[in-house]
């Protein structure tokens, strides 16, 4: 399982401890420790080492706020680890209201025995997720559980960012005639965490498609404002669960062309394998948008020039069999695409 784990290009810190103890949750010397020589050592600059309670932001016009909690297991698989989600998946909740991400919390809910060398790794992680996106954790906060009362690490983090001058996403200005693209591949992290769980191996390593999506988001909205109408990142439950969550809340029906629906090779043949659709795994680093029709062909031809090559028009929404999503596969038979009923693929992000 070590196979894809991140090449540390910065060693951890020399400590007199290798692992988390519950004396590192206790508030004392430890804990300081811990927060001096580890966290506050790589988050110094967005810190100004200043431990108080809160921080304090100036913003300015419209902001968007969102929190998210991230639990999967295992920790690391391929192309990523729980470090990146945690960033990635703040960042995209507030792509998905048309925000820059600005800042972040990040609180760790630690087990004890947690060796330090994954805790470092999953920071460095999250250091490095945050500098790409240019983004700050400004606040934070540690716990420690006691062995066997938690799964090696949990983290949240919340995000805060400006809403983009163009931006007007909302539900209600979905209708019938919009597209529906999707920005690349389905189910690739899904099918990456499951390839770990269930030992799996293929001829290529199936990788999570883990990443921030604020950049391509600000520059769809940058050349086409009010004409992008909704944006989802569709994590768990996937696709199919994201657009029956749209046509029920806009009372309008979803068309689907199956041959359109771009999936991985490699992926498609995991789902077979493991009796999974596509449509219902999870995605870490896709994005839908649901736009006007008069548009939608050079918003494809944008995202295919700044490195979305998959991305595609999947179908289109209509005013026929309202609150459904309609599937129409290669030989051209249609079958209703329904609600998750359950948990599908559980601890995936």
């Amino acid at each position: 399982m070590t196979q894809f784990r991140m090449q540390l290009n910065c060693p951890l810190p020399e400590l007199d401890f290798d692992v988390i103890t519950m004396g590192h949750g206790s508030g004392g010397v430890l804990t300081n420790k811990l927060l001096d020589d580890v966290i506050l050592n790589l988050f110094s600059d967005e810190l100004e080492n200043e431990r108080h309670d809160g921080a304090q932001l100036s913003l300015e016009g419209n902001t968007a706020f969102t929190t998210d909690s991230f639990v999967v297991s295992p920790l690391f698989f391929p192309g990523g680890n729980i470090g990146d989600l945690a960033v990635n998946g703040t960042i995209n909740d507030l792509a998905m209201c048309g925000a820059i991400p600005q800042y972040l919390s990040l609180s760790l809910i630690i087990e004890e025995g947690l060796p330090m060398t994954d805790l470092w790794e999953v920071l460095l992680t999250i250091q490095q997720c945050c500098k790409q996106a240019e983004v700050k954790v400004v606040t934070g906060d540690t716990k420690v559980v006691e062995r066997g009362k938690g799964d090696k690490l949990f983290i949240n983090t919340a995000g805060i960012g400006k809403v983009h001058p163009q931006a007007d996403i909302g539900i209600n200005r979905v209708q019938a005639g919009d597209k529906i693209i999707v920005s690349g591949p389905l189910a690739n992290h899904g099918m990456a965490i499951m390839s770990v769980r269930e030992g799996l191996e293929f001829e290529t390593e199936i990788q999570t498609d883990s990443a921030p999506l604020h950049q391509p988001v600000k520059n769809l909205l940058d050349e086409f404002g009010s004409s992008v109408h909704l944006l989802r990142d569709p994590t768990r439950g996937g696709v199919g669960t994201v657009l029956n969550e749209i046509a029920r809340s806009a009372n309008l029906g979803v068309n689907l062309r199956q041959v359109d629906i771009p999936v991985d090779e490699q992926v498609a043949g995991a789902c077979e394998l493991l009796g999974l659709d596509p449509l219902y795994v999870a995605n870490e680093g896709l994005f839908l948008a649901i736009v006007a029709e008069d548009i939608y062909e050079a918003a494809l031809g944008q995202l295919r020039e700044n490195g979305f090559a998959r991305s595609a028009c999947i179908g289109e929404v209509t005013d026929e069999h309202l609150r459904q999503v309609v599937l129409t596969s290669g030989i051209g038979g249609r079958r209703v695409v329904n609600m998750l009923a359950g948990e599908q693929l559980p601890r995936i992000c």
